[in-house]
């Protein structure tokens, strides 16, 4: 039985996670034309308006999913199927009041926000266009967090994929049509920005869509089961809203941290490059730093954040069960799973960073974005490390917690990214160490409390030296591959794919050796 529940929880995880890197690679891809569409300039004002949008998403509604999920999980555990509905009904109210508000202040703030942003003209325009989408992603992130509290990341998954395809196609044909008719406007790249983001608002409208239509689907299965339900322990649904919002504000909380980063990072580098008369084009090079680093090591991110949210659940069943030794198990698996991938791309990103940047950002500087993913690669491994123990402590009721880990590693991030700014010359350079240097904080403040609280240990030669051991190797043989490749043919293009083919080839088998004589 047990062995089956871990079967399940890593099978949903793969789901999850595999559509994760789906949607990762799609974003990446329908970006490259995007960004060659509306331009440096475009896709700096697009970056920009992206993090205003998402720390107003996080402030609305991103606790929501984990909140309803981790409050699911435990209600299913223990049968109350009443409860787990009236979870759901709150936690509609909840997200259609918060989301709302949020959509409102958006929207007609935009100006006063734009304002804040030197050097970024036009910024209203996409913020705007952005404002609707926050609403429609509180409301489905209800649904999500739904099917994900029954430890089924199935229904997510589908959605997210079904979000991101729209979202592609709508980007790029917007983003076209919007630059060729405000061509001769002063603010043709704030328009094409504005068509990038009408595509995030018409892929969430069909992802809830989609969730309301599943929904409704599985609601006369949940109906049945609330009238078998014979537990007396009924909450009123007072109870139920303290509930839910005790749940999802330290999450919210904690995760506001990550998105203000980016948000007060963009804000002193504007700022300070204008005060300080740098000779800099500041969003062409914030629209570097948002495509050739951020968008690339996103992709793997993306799995930690999938294999977290199918984590949360089996962990918040193992520890309502009181089994301790299930909930580290759980923590430990989620974790060597993300660092098998996390660090060959990390290494990748070192090794073979310029020619992957020249294949897809055509026109970027493939050298700026080169040194910026040689200094800031390591970010992949500790974000995923952040991310997985934040919903550990969150899945174990330490709700606060990683709110505390992330409020310090913040302003010890601003500390450092405003002296390196004020101070040194690195320019937009000063961003990629401070988005480096940030989760590590996170991550060893959120070690120490895990270990504290439930005797966690990672087995750090299984976990981290072997999976690099295989990195090195593959990073060897990526490098010699595309050197060669690229002197035989002079062709980019080709020696960037055979190379990653090696590179997969020459990191799997060595890695399935070691599984093998079960060193990992």
């Amino acid at each position: 039985m047990a062995e089956s529940r871990k079967n399940k929880f890593i099978i949903h995880g793969g789901i999850l996670a595999m559509a994760g890197i789906i949607v990762r690679i799609i974003g990446m891809f329908y970006r490259i034309p995007l960004m060659n569409i509306i331009g440096s300039e475009g896709n700096g004002i697009y970056s920009v308006a992206y993090n205003i949008y998402n720390i107003m998403l996080v402030l609305s509604s991103y606790g929501l999913p984990m909140a309803v999920s981790k409050l699911i999980s435990a209600k299913f555990v223990r049968k109350q199927y009443k409860n787990a509905g009236k979870i759901i009904r709150c936690s509609l109210v909840v997200s259609v009041c918060t989301g709302g508000l949020a959509a409102l202040l958006l929207f007609f703030g935009a100006n006063s926000i734009e304002k804040l942003y030197k050097g970024v003209d036009g910024l209203a325009i996409p913020l705007r266009v952005l404002a609707p989408t926050i609403f429609l992603v509180a409301v489905m992130g209800v649904l999500r967090g739904f099917f994900q509290g029954q430890g089924t990341m199935i229904p997510t998954a589908f959605c997210q994929l079904i979000e991101q395809v729209m979202n592609a196609v709508v980007s790029i044909m917007a983003g076209y049509i919007l630059m060729k008719t405000f061509a001769q406007s002063d603010n043709v790249s704030a328009y094409g920005a504005a068509g990038g983001t009408l595509g995030t608002a018409i892929g969430a409208l069909s992802g809830l869509v989609f969730m309301i239509f599943l929904y409704m689907a599985y609601k006369p299965t949940f109906v049945k089961k609330q009238k078998r339900d014979m537990v007396s322990d009924s909450l009123q649904d007072s109870q139920v809203y303290i509930v839910i919002l005790a749940t999802m504000v330290p999450i919210i909380l904690g995760q506001t941290l990550y998105q203000i980063s980016a948000v007060i990072d963009d804000a002193m580098f504007s700022n300070i490059m204008t005060k300080m008369s740098v000779s800099i084009n500041i969003k062409a090079d914030l629209g570097n730093f948002a495509s050739s680093y951020s968008l690339l090591i996103s992709i793997p991110q993306g799995i930690a954040s999938a294999m977290s949210a199918s984590m949360l659940p089996s962990v918040v069943a193992s520890y309502t069960k009181n089994n301790m030794a299930h909930v580290r198990n759980k923590i430990t698996s989620t974790i060597k799973t993300n660092m098998i991938i996390a660090i060959p791309s990390f290494v990748g990103f070192i090794v073979i960073g310029k020619p992957i940047i020249e294949l897809l950002f055509s026109g970027y500087d493939s050298t700026q974005g080169a040194m910026m993913l040689r200094i800031g690669a390591i970010a992949v491994v500790f974000y995923t490390l952040s991310t997985v123990t934040s919903s550990a402590l969150q899945a174990i009721d330490e709700m606060r917690k990683p709110v505390k880990n992330s409020l310090i590693s913040l302003v010890v991030h601003i500390i450092i990214v405003y002296l390196m700014l004020r101070w040194s010359r690195l320019g937009i350079y000063a961003l990629v160490i401070g988005n480096a240097s940030f989760p590590i904080l996170i991550f060893i403040l959120n070690l120490r409390d895990l270990k504290k609280h439930i005797d966690f240990k990672l087995e750090y030669i299984q976990t981290f030296l072997i999976p690099l051991g295989c990195a090195c190797i593959m990073g060897f043989f990526a490098w010699l591959t595309y050197t060669l490749m690229y002197m035989c043919t002079g062709a980019n293009m080709i020696s960037v794919l055979v190379a990653l083919a090696v590179a997969a080839i020459t990191y799997f088998c060595p890695l399935m050796l070691c599984k093998k004589k079960k060193w990992i």
